[in-house]
């Protein structure tokens, strides 16, 4: 490693830090990816040989550990425990990506099947392996294609069974905290928007597009197209904008192009 570039030095550093990789595995990853950090993430976890080194025996008894004793599932006070023995709050983004990693389908629920194959397939087997790969499932959040999933996975994953809608305050919490990793300027206008003029639930139309409104349309609104094809409500926001003078044309340019 002493041949490497101070930068690619801090690379193979960082990835054995999150990974837990030894050297040569971590420069392996590095190469086969070109020096992309999330690249070389992204290859090591779907190696095979990482996940099967999931003991299947050792995630039942983490399964079980968390197992509601009412119903062969995981619920909210199991969820609770889950977090406090990984330190994380419930309320960190975090979870929403480890939810996504098991495809679950339903907020504070994890069916037996989910909660084992997610960490399987994370080649995860212990509590210790978890918090290890919490590093990793953040810096997820970094990467464009993973937010684009986790956004849309994050709108069924949220709302009630049942519903086609997502309900406006589980909306609002979602948003807040989905566009903090992204720090879009206009996301607090927006929920206030929402209940000041709207108090409905959200369409998924609604949802899928204002992530493409937020990464498309400058703060400033300096290339909005009020002839495009957004959804009324978003139409209907761009004029509170305007109305209320909380654009100023030509300042806070810049963040879409950003994401």
């Amino acid at each position: 490693m002493n041949k490497l570039g101070i930068g690619r030095r801090d690379k193979v550093q960082q990835f054995m830090t999150i990974t837990g990789a030894s050297e040569k595995v971590a420069l392996q990853a590095l190469k086969v990816s070109d020096w992309n950090l999330e690249g070389a993430f992204d290859v090591f976890y779907s190696q095979s040989q990482v996940k099967s080194s999931a003991d299947t025996r050792r995630l039942e008894e983490l399964y079980n550990r968390y197992k509601d004793p009412y119903a062969d599932m995981i619920l909210a006070d199991g969820i609770s425990l889950l977090c406090n023995d990984i330190q994380v709050d419930p309320q960190d983004i975090v979870m929403l990506v480890l939810s996504w990693h098991m495809k679950a389908a339903t907020m504070c629920e994890f069916s037996k099947q989910e909660f084992i194959g997610g960490l399987q397939s994370l080649g995860i087997d212990s509590l210790e392996k978890l918090r290890e790969k919490l590093p990793f499932m953040r810096s997820e959040m970094k990467d464009e294609h993973k937010f684009r999933e986790i956004y849309n996975f994050a709108f069924s994953w949220a709302k009630e069974k049942g519903q086609k809608s997502l309900a406006l305050d589980t909306a609002i919490g979602m948003w807040q905290l989905l566009f903090a990793e992204k720090e879009w300027p206009l996301v607090e206008h927006w929920c206030q928007f929402l209940q000041a003029r709207h108090n409905k639930a959200i369409s998924r139309d609604t949802w899928s597009q204002l992530l493409e409104f937020a990464r498309n349309v400058d703060p400033a609104l300096s290339n909005y197209d009020a002839e495009g094809a957004w959804p009324y409500l978003i139409d209907e926001f761009v004029e509170y904008l305007t109305e209320n003078s909380i654009v100023q044309i030509g300042q806070m340019s810049g963040w879409s192009q950003k994401c």
